[in-house]
């Protein structure tokens, strides 16, 4: 179950974190400014949609019988796929399903670090005959770099803690994807449910507090490092 939280949480730091950059870098080269504001509300939208929205949304695509997926897996001559009964998809799909919902949240954020970046820099650049491309890189990644290491370093301090909501919601107690979805949250609260053991969910807290409190820590002195 640690291996588990720490494995989706990775997966959903990695990837989340690297897509919201780019998206926030896509949204700053729009000049348009009413399609800007179009683009930021329609990826920023699925922050808002509740995880019980979202577990009936995957559903609607996934499940054996009628599923999306599987419909036009079988209009393609493919076999379907049982989805609920195979753990080795899930880590994929609940990392689909992470960045979906939270890149756009999240690009914001760097989209608010990009626009206090001066000018002066970037018409600096073009006057020495830097291209767009050349002015990303150079300009506008080095400068991202002190927020992504504060989301990264909030994302890490809590990467003993797997997203209940999420999990519990879209997986619920499906025993058979426990091998891979499984995390430290739900067994404790199904611990507690089913036997009450209030000793026991004591000890995973603080056990978590302590790793979470370890990791962040390691984390931040190999920044200070990197640095230096």
């Amino acid at each position: 179950m640690t291996l588990n939280t720490m494995g989706l949480n990775a997966l959903f730091l990695v990837f989340g974190l690297g897509l919201a950059v780019i998206l926030s870098i896509a949204l700053n080269e729009i000049h348009a400014r009413l399609y800007k504001k179009l683009a930021q509300s329609i990826i920023f939208l699925p922050y808002f949609v509740s995880w019980l929205v979202v577990s009936l949304m995957v559903f609607g695509l996934l499940n054996s019988t009628n599923g999306m997926i599987n419909h036009e897996l079988q209009s393609l001559h493919l076999g379907a796929i049982d989805w609920y009964s195979t753990p080795a998809y899930w880590p994929v799909i609940l990392t689909v399903i992470s960045i979906w919902k939270f890149a756009g949240y999240n690009s914001i954020i760097f989209l608010a670090a990009i626009s206090g970046i001066s000018d002066e820099l970037y018409e600096s650049a073009r006057i020495d005959g830097a291209n767009r491309l050349q002015q990303i890189f150079y300009i506008t990644f080095p400068l991202l770099r002190p927020t992504l290491v504060i989301l990264t370093l909030l994302a890490v301090g809590r990467i003993f803690y797997g997203d209940f909501g999420m999990i519990y919601g879209i997986v619920g107690e499906n025993s058979l994807l426990y091998p891979t979805t499984d995390v430290i949250d739900t067994f404790t609260f199904r611990a507690l449910r089913g036997l009450g053991d209030f000793g026991m969910a004591s000890s995973v807290a603080l056990y978590q507090s302590v790793m979470g409190l370890l990791t962040i820590l390691l984390f931040n002195g190999l920044v200070k490092k990197i640095r230096s």
